[in-house]
Order: structure tokens, then C-alpha cells, then sequence
């Protein structure tokens, strides 16, 4: 019995040094570190696509943002995956995307500065915005207040850096106060809520970096 393990051994050894069986052993281990990729990935995604799962701090909200894209997300994993899950926030976001650029929401001219004292300062589709915020870290909830407009969001950590997200009625009333789109803003705007309307528990906005 033992010769026949120190055989086994040394022919294992010999498959190594000389190669043949690096394939079976390469298939495996890269079959094994693609499911955790994929574990990993889809993890990030539906923190990526939920409020509250990835809970955000004061010291992270703190800094100075800038537009990228438009941002979703749901108020739980269920509403997520009855929405039809991560392909359904994608096309949310696509579907957005000309209706902001439409609305003037640009890069160049959407930005916002979240100061350590409690004070914000902004600049939506270039038009400035300032005044006092709270952030309450065990919703994630944004209250920001300034002589323009008072209005509540919620923040949240994405691949990139952070996304502030509202009720649809709330992004609208930010968008029709502080855009300087006027004669179809209206039909414009409306995009944003159809989009609402079909899906529960959704919030949209920006996501910055």
C-alpha cells in the first residue's frame, strides 16, 4: 500500500513540473475565482441599487461633487427584483439620460459642495444654490435647505462616488426650480415621472464622482 502511494505521489509530481494537468489545475481554480468574481459583482450591484444597504457616514458625504450620469435605486431588494433587478436600473438610468440633458444637467454645470460645518453650496444646470444641510447617517437621508428651495434626498456610495436620489415629485421640483429649460420642460419633466410611475419604491438623481 505504501508503494503504491509513493508511486501516486510522484507521478502527481512529475503531471506538476512537467505541465500536463496545469490546464485541469488552471480550469479549476479560474472557474473558482470567477464565481466569487461574479458573487462579488452581483453583490456590488444590489448595494449599487439599493438605499441603505451600503451605509453611508457624514465624513463621506463631505466634499465636492460633480455630475456624471443619472442615478437610481430602490427602497429594498424585493421592489429591485420585481422591478426585473440590475438590467431594469440600467435602462432607468439610459432612459433618463437625454431627458437630463435636455433639461441643461451637465457635468460642466451640476456640482455640489457638502462643507464639514453643515453648510452646502451648489450649482444645478448652472444655476447656484446654497444653504444649510443635515445628513441623518442611519437613513442616508439629506435635508437641504437654502433660500432657492428646501428639499430632501437620500445619498449613497456607488462605483464612482456618491449618488443623491429623490422621489420623482421632489427631482422634479428641483429640476423646475433650478433649470433654465423652459418652453418644454413640461414634456420633458414628464419623462421622469412616467418612468416613476412604473416602478415602486424608486428614487432617481444624480450620480456623482
Amino acid at each position: 500500500m505504501k508503494k503504491v502511494r509513493i508511486l501516486t505521489v510522484t507521478a502527481l509530481a512529475a503531471c506538476l513540473f512537467c505541465g500536463c494537468g496545469a490546464g485541469s489545475l488552471s480550469q479549476i481554480g479560474g472557474q473558482s475565482t470567477t464565481t466569487t468574481a461574479n458573487a462579488g459583482g452581483a453583490l456590488g450591484n444590489i448595494l449599487g441599487s439599493v438605499l441603505g444597504l451600503d451605509k453611508m457616514t457624514q465624513a463621506n458625504l463631505v466634499g465636492t461633487w460633480s455630475y456624471s450620469q443619472p442615478g437610481c435605486a430602490f427602497t429594498s431588494e424585493q421592489l429591485l427584483a420585481q422591478a426585473g433587478g440590475e438590467l431594469a436600473a440600467s435602462q432607468i438610468k439610459t432612459k433618463l439620460q437625454p431627458t437630463f440633458q435636455k433639461v441643461g444637467i451637465s457635468s460642466a454645470n451640476t456640482q455640489v459642495t457638502f462643507n464639514q460645518d453643515g453648510t452646502f453650496a451648489a450649482k444645478i444646470a448652472g444655476k447656484q444654490w446654497s444653504g444649510k444641510y443635515t445628513f441623518d447617517e442611519s437613513t442616508g437621508k439629506v435635508t437641504m435647505s437654502g433660500l432657492i428651495l428646501n428639499i430632501n434626498c437620500y445619498a449613497k456610495r456607488n462605483s464612482t462616488g456618491i449618488s443623491l436620489l429623490f422621489e420623482a415629485s421632489k427631482l422634479l421640483t428641483l429640476m423646475q426650480t433650478m433649470s433654465a429649460a423652459s418652453g418644454n420642460s413640461s414634456s420633458t419633466l414628464g419623462t421622469i415621472s412616467d418612468v416613476a410611475k412604473n416602478y415602486n419604491g424608486l428614487r432617481v438623481g444624480f450620480d456623482m464622482k
